[in-house]
């Protein structure tokens, strides 16, 4: 009786065990299986050895043209699935890093810059042989795809902005925080934190099948690696505030297209602010077409009904524009 009772007790403590190894993610997301094979690029920065984890996704019928897609800050390569499948489809190759600090990729302590990470996706681009590409990046990564269109205006054919941040220049208007600041707020990060601010900023209406953003994006706040990949996240917001691109859309000589969910109310360190200063800011209906006008080789597509994330909102829409334009 008493083996039987060890035993069972056994079999619990593996099973809760095994539960809570289910629940919680490493900080470099192994236990998160993404839609297509995972690579690694080795880089060597500020004498550490890190890793630049990407999908190359080939087409069955190719075209003979290339996309790089750059995602955003609260996510990885994993929330690309469909629009990858639509490129792909019309035969273009596909290109789905993880920036370094983000996703699968190593969380380095290093001094975070958009000139950085271009150098580090050129550095991809090149050990893949691809001299050409478009570029489609999202939130975080439509400032990233800004930056590298800036300094490699020969590797672009075509820039693709979907709801980037950055089309207005935070400094004016959200409080300075320290790195050391966000580093405490990043701390407090959970489950119900994740998904109230997913469900204000990016998506008009909630479905449950947004739920897998907030698991991947909370995740990780259980896992012994957590502070690092909470300073991590605080130098990446510390990079977003202090280095805008706002000023320099006029400068952008390739073809850009805009994708703007006109409900999207996105504002980077909009905890800092107060009601009043969120309603002044974020602002996607004015932001857009402000953009749109400082660049005359830009294109301006929105959505009804939309927030942050176009590809996921209004995924038929947003598909059909994408190839549309590309």
């Amino acid at each position: 009786m008493c083996r039987k009772i060890i035993l069972l007790f056994t079999i619990l403590i593996i099973s809760i065990a095994a539960n809570a190894q289910s629940d919680t993610l490493s900080v470099t997301l192994e236990n998160v299986k993404y839609p297509y094979p995972v690579s690694f690029l080795p880089i060597k920065v500020e004498g550490q050895d890190v890793r630049m984890a990407y999908m190359d996704i080939k087409p069955a019928n190719a075209n003979g043209k290339a996309v790089i897609l750059f995602h955003g800050k609260n996510f990885g390569g994993y929330y690309w699935t469909n629009v990858i499948r639509a490129l792909s489809e019309k035969g273009y190759r596909v290109i789905v890093p993880d920036q370094i600090g983000f996703g699968k990729s190593s969380k380095a302590f290093i001094h975070y810059s958009f000139h950085l990470l271009a150098r580090f996706n050129k550095n991809l681009l090149d050990t893949l042989g691809i001299k050409k590409v478009t570029i489609l990046g999202h939130s975080m990564g439509g400032m990233l795809a800004t930056r590298f269109t800036l300094m490699y205006p020969e590797r672009v054919e075509k820039l693709l902005l979907e709801d980037p941040i950055g089309l207005e220049d935070y400094r004016t208007f959200v409080p300075y925080q320290s790195a050391e600041d966000d580093y405490k707020a990043e701390l407090k990060t959970s489950y119900e934190s994740v998904k109230k601010y997913y469900q204000t900023s990016y998506f008009t209406s909630w479905k449950p099948e947004y739920d897998y953003l907030v698991k991947i994006g909370a995740g990780v706040n259980k896992s012994a690696d957590f502070p690092r990949y909470a300073k991590v996240a605080a130098l990446t917001f510390e990079m977003i505030y202090e280095q805008p691109v706002c000023y320099e859309f006029s400068l952008i000589k390739v073809p850009t297209v805009l994708f703007i969910g006109k409900e999207d109310k996105t504002i980077v360190g909009k905890a800092l602010l107060s009601d009043e200063e969120k309603a002044k800011h974020g602002q996607y209906k004015i932001l857009g077409p402000e953009t749109a006008k400082k660049n005359p080789g830009c294109k301006l597509i929105e959505f009804d009904n939309c927030g942050h994330i176009p590809h996921i909102e209004v995924p038929e829409k947003f598909l059909k524009a994408l190839i549309n334009n590309i």
